[in-house]
């Protein structure tokens, strides 16, 4: 019995003898051809293998290797080209040959579909079985020719006969006519069938996906030549070039339907299915080889073609996905946006936009909120606290209208918190943490958060807001998140030293009026900054918490020298001095100086000046060499006073106010009962600066809860002319009342326009220095610099500061040349900068 082992085996010796025998070439032949015919009839069960192989052995050895390996290529040639090919003819039905070299990707539609897929799967049979028995066959018939496999094997130019046959069925059978009435080859009818079953998978219907992998095996068995090149594969050359072209053509129809017909979940999901069915496809029915290739033509022509209609698709699309927070959306469009584009452009895009336009909303609010005034409120509930009402009543319009502002300002910097928020929980979840769209949104934010001239400002106010002691009713975790998310927006911020101005002002306050929450929160503030920003905006500020921590130190000082004196009078004014650092602290945004630019302090009450010179001989018996200068208006003032009553009942209250009301109420006690004072009077007796004395005059006489001084007429203004008297009617049912003081130096709030203007000079011109400073730190370190190289490393050493103005810079290098610090170069064409040592 003759069983089939495949191309390989053990080559039995011939028994001996074998080779003085004469070999008749023909009637060897013959029995050999009469064996092979009865192989491919499958009838071997009667044959002897080892007779066959005996016979074959005999021509070899004869030198007849040649004769033999062509007669049997000969007889395969036949045998391919009559029953196999015969075969595969009859199972070419017209109903395929019709649809041979039509619109493949039409087949489905086709109301002959049914048909065509029932003779489409008998032909496909047809081909894989014809393919399989010549396999089968040639496996027994190679066996029976081990040995002249082996001779032929040195002869490099001839293939083994395996190979050889292999070629005879490509070229014989599949490369054939597959009718003699067609020019139509087996092999075409075969890929377009193959192509057929495709397209009516693609359309839902369900076909025989291992008879299809069977045929596609066919093609990967058969090369384009006997050197058997695996590039050469029919199924690389022939077949996947027209299953990728008409793929090609079905996604870009499809993508267009798409795109008319659903909306953009609809499109990404379904595009997401089409990819992991043409996955599935290649590795259950194709090949695996086509996948990366048949995924980059459903991502081109599905995806990448339309992905940009998809983003911006009206209603559906990414800005609807971003607002109705749909994240399973955006994670799937942003899977398909990452196959097909590694920066993302057109979502990046997409996202930058409705970030922009968000923020442009909130800006808008802002600047509508901040110019709008505030409402008038009905009067207080009588449950109301009636501290609470002085608080109100204490407030003119103009200072109701700065609070309202204030607020607008912290519910600009809340309200792109959440926008951030927001944002950052969809990177987080829909966008895998992607650092390109971070990029992106955090480009989105800077551009519309410097498009408010305020920010710094307004960032500034929130952040003191949460660091003002009771200043919101929330938990110490919730103050930390804030300040933690305040922090954030400092990144966005253009010119860090703008809100370094500010939040020197804002620090400033929150020191001397001891309204922090604690110095140690102050600090880890800056230690934030400092990792946010640089140590460029944080040097001052740390300056000015380290001159509060020495004040502390001294004033305990200053306790115990004042006890050594034994001073035991119980009337000693108490004094807690700070001692403020003058390059420290941002003076000229507390304090009003004179014409001069010299700061003006006040005349003091004769008490308070021998507590002052006495302050002043301790500090400078430790400090030699030092000079202060007080500055009242940054400080207040505990009084203790006394008021008589229309009813002969004495009243003491204790007050707080201000150190400049202090000064003017001490005035007073000089009086007897009845007599005024003008407000010129005021005005010389205190030498306090008129704009001040006017607000510490207003504190003082127009609240009616701590009205401690009458004036008249009276009206609610100050006027020149005015007459103040001691309020000796004076009552209130608190003992410790706190005059909220009408000037600059209270709480934090929105500077008004004049006062915004006088910020920027100072702002300007601080800038110049550092413009000139960066300058001349580049020449000195390049000596010589062309100007657009001085312009480029200029520019960019100051841009994380803030960002400067060109025209500045070629105004400060004109400055410079002309101090002869910089000096022109010779050659006018190309203008280049030496420096001066």
């Amino acid at each position: 019995m003759l069983s089939a082992r495949g191309r390989g085996g053990k080559i039995r010796a011939p028994k001996k003898g074998v080779s003085k025998d004469e070999v008749d070439v023909d009637a060897t032949w013959k029995i050999l051809e009469d064996a092979f015919a009865d192989i491919h009839a499958k009838n071997a069960s009667s044959l002897s293998y080892e007779t066959l192989f005996r016979n074959a052995y005999k021509l070899v050895l004869k030198k007849k290797q040649d004769v033999l390996y062509d007669r049997v290529c000969g007889f395969e040639q036949a045998y391919l080209g009559s029953v196999v090919r015969e075969q595969v003819a009859a199972a070419a039905t017209s109903t395929l040959l019709v649809g041979l070299g039509g619109n493949n990707a039409a087949v489905a539609a086709d109301s002959q579909a049914n048909q065509r897929r029932i003779d489409g799967e008998n032909f496909l049979r047809a081909v894989k079985t014809a393919f399989q028995d010549e396999q089968l066959s040639m496996g027994m018939i190679t066996d029976v020719l081990i040995y002249m496999e082996r001779i032929m094997m040195q002869d490099t130019h001839r293939p083994s006969i395996y190979v050889a046959v292999m070629d005879l069925f490509r070229r014989h059978v599949l490369q054939a006519p597959v009718r003699d009435d067609t020019a139509f080859t087996a092999l075409d009818l075969l890929e377009a069938t193959i192509l057929d079953m495709i397209q009516m998978e693609r359309h839902g219907e369900l076909i025989d996906r291992g008879l299809v992998r069977a045929c596609c095996h066919v093609l990967e068995g058969l090369y384009e030549s006997v050197a058997e090149d695996e590039s050469t594969k029919l199924y690389l050359t022939s077949f996947e070039p027209k299953f990728l072209d008409v793929s090609r053509r079905f996604y870009h129809q499809e993508g267009l339907d798409l795109v008319a017909q659903a909306d953009a979940s609809t499109f990404c999901g379904h595009a997401r299915r089409r990819l992991r069915e043409e996955e599935e496809r290649c590795q259950q029915t194709l090949a695996a080889v086509s996948d990366a290739k048949i995924r980059a033509v459903v991502e081109h022509e599905l995806i990448a073609t339309h992905i940009k209609d998809v983003i911006n698709m009206e209603g559906t699309g990414v800005k609807s996905m971003l607002d109705n927070d749909r994240l399973g959306d955006l994670a799937n469009i942003y899977e398909l946006v990452s196959k097909i584009d590694r920066r993302k452009t057109h979502l990046k895009a997409a996202l930058h936009k409705r970030v922009t336009e968000l923020g442009a909303e909130i800006n808008k609010a802002a600047s509508i909120t901040f110019n709008t005034a505030p409402e008038k409120k009905a009067p207080p509930k009588p449950a109301e606290p009636k501290e609470a009402k002085n608080a109100k009543d204490a407030k003119n319009p103009a200072e109701r209208n700065l609070s309202h502002q204030t607020q607008a300002a912290i519910l600009w910097v809340e309200q792109i918190l959440e926008l951030k928020a927001k944002y950052d929980r969809i990177w987080e979840r829909a966008f895998d943490k992607d650092p390109v769209i971070e990029k992106a949104l955090e480009a989105a934010f800077q551009d519309f958060i410097n498009l408010n001239e305020r920010s710094s400002e307004y960032v500034s106010l929130f952040l003191d807001e949460y660091l003002k002691r009771g200043a919101k009713a929330v938990s110490e975790l919730d103050v930390d998140a804030m300040l933690d998310r305040g922090i954030l927006l400092l990144q966005y911020l253009a010119n860090t030293d703008l809100f370094e101005t500010y939040y020197r002002k804002h620090l400033a306050k929150r020191l001397l009026m001891k309204k922090t929450v604690s110095r140690d929160v102050e600090r880890q503030m800056l230690s934030k900054m400092k990792m946010k920003i640089g140590n460029h905006v944080t040097t001052k500020l740390e300056g000015m918490i380290k001159d509060t921590d020495t004040s502390d130190n001294l004033a305990a000082q200053y306790k115990e020298y004042v006890r050594n004196l034994g001073d035991a009078d119980p009337k000693r004014i108490e004094l807690d001095a700070r001692i403020l650092t003058t390059n420290q602290w941002p003076f000229e945004l507390l304090s009003r100086n004179d014409d001069q630019g010299s700061y003006r302090t006040c005349n003091f009450p004769p008490a308070i000046e021998r507590t002052k010179m006495r302050f002043e001989k301790f500090y400078h018996e430790k400090h030699t060499g030092r000079k202060l200068t007080w500055m009242p208006n940054l400080g207040d003032a505990d009084v203790r006073a006394t008021f008589k009553g229309t009813e002969g009942k004495t009243r003491r209250y204790e007050l707080n106010m201000s150190t400049h009301c202090m000064v003017v109420v001490m005035l007073f006690n000089d009086l007897e009962a009845g007599q005024s004072l003008t407000f010129e009077q005021i005005e010389a007796e205190t030498s306090i600066p008129r704009p001040d004395l006017i607000k510490s005059l207003g504190a003082l006489s127009l609240v009616p809860k701590w009205r401690v001084l009458k004036k008249e007429p009276q009206s609610k203004e100050i006027l020149a002319s005015d007459h103040f008297y001691f309020n000796e009617g004076f009552s209130s049912p608190f003992v410790k009342i706190k005059i909220a003081s009408i000037s600059s130096f209270g709480s934090s709030r929105v500077e008004n326009t004049e006062e915004r203007r006088a910020t920027q000079r100072r702002v300007d011109d601080e800038r110049g220095h550092v413009v000139e400073a960066a300058i001349v730190r580049i020449m000195k370190q390049r000596k010589t610099l062309s100007h657009q190289q001085l312009m480029s490393e200029t520019l960019q050493q100051l841009s994380a500061r803030f960002q400067p103005d060109v025209s500045m810079i070629k105004r400060k290098i004109e400055a410079l040349i002309d101090r002869e610090y910089l000096e022109r170069g010779p050659d006018e064409d190309k203008p280049s900068y030496n420096y001066l040592a």
